[in-house]
């Protein structure tokens, strides 16, 4: 089915109280004949996500004010450093400025397994700390595949409508396209997509480009 006729389908399957996510699982061709292909990138959510996302910052005193005002959960320099070092990770993602990198790097066994390590391709390390906590909240994903291809990500939650969902899903495929294109994929990248509900049945989605 196309995701148009399977998004009411899925809605329909939600008959638990909570607000349900509708999950999308993808599995790429991502061993190819020059080695193996790793997707590391994000996407803007158009509609959001629906959840709110704990966001810490690191940065010099004089960013402090403008990370506040952004909207950042947790801001801090040295002291935020003490923290993560005695393990408490109370936040969801860590932008930081380029200058605290190097403080930063030193805590990569801590902050590299659970995903949290901030990253410049990913927007994470930046001077621009307003941009990257507004994006952060805004909805900003990151995709990335495990060592077997699998993709899986949430497209928003069952109050959303069709339209805010099936924008979610556009936005996905068209960032997986243009990382198609950079790392000269040969064939079709996409194997197999599931859609489903955090309590419901998994159903297979025909991938038709024009939505």
């Amino acid at each position: 089915k196309s995701i148009k006729d399977l998004i009411p389908q899925i809605k329909k399957n939600c008959t638990t109280k909570f607000d349900e996510s509708i999950d999308l699982s993808l599995q790429i061709n991502n061993k190819q004949k020059k080695g193996e292909i790793n997707i590391r990138t994000i996407v803007n959510m158009p509609a959001g996500t629906g959840k709110n996302i704990k966001v810490a910052v690191l940065c010099d005193e004089s960013k402090k004010n403008s990370a506040e005002k952004a909207g950042a959960d947790l801001v801090g320099s040295e002291d935020l450093i003490e923290k993560i070092k005695a393990g408490e990770l109370n936040f969801e993602k860590l932008i930081c400025t380029p200058k605290m990198m190097i403080s930063l790097s030193k805590l990569g066994k801590i902050l590299g397994p659970k995903g949290l390590m901030p990253n410049p391709k990913l927007g994470t390390v930046t001077d621009n700390i307003e941009d990257a906590v507004k994006s952060a909240k805004a909805g900003q994903v990151e995709i990335k595949n495990d060592k077997d291809g699998n993709i899986g990500l949430s497209l928003g939650k069952k109050s959303f409508s069709d339209e805010k969902i099936l924008s979610n899903f556009k936005a996905i495929i068209e960032t997986l396209e243009k990382e198609k294109g950079n790392n000269s994929f040969k064939g079709e990248m996409i194997k197999n997509i599931y859609l489903t509900s955090t309590m419901g049945t998994s159903y297979k989605l025909k991938l038709d480009k024009n939505f």
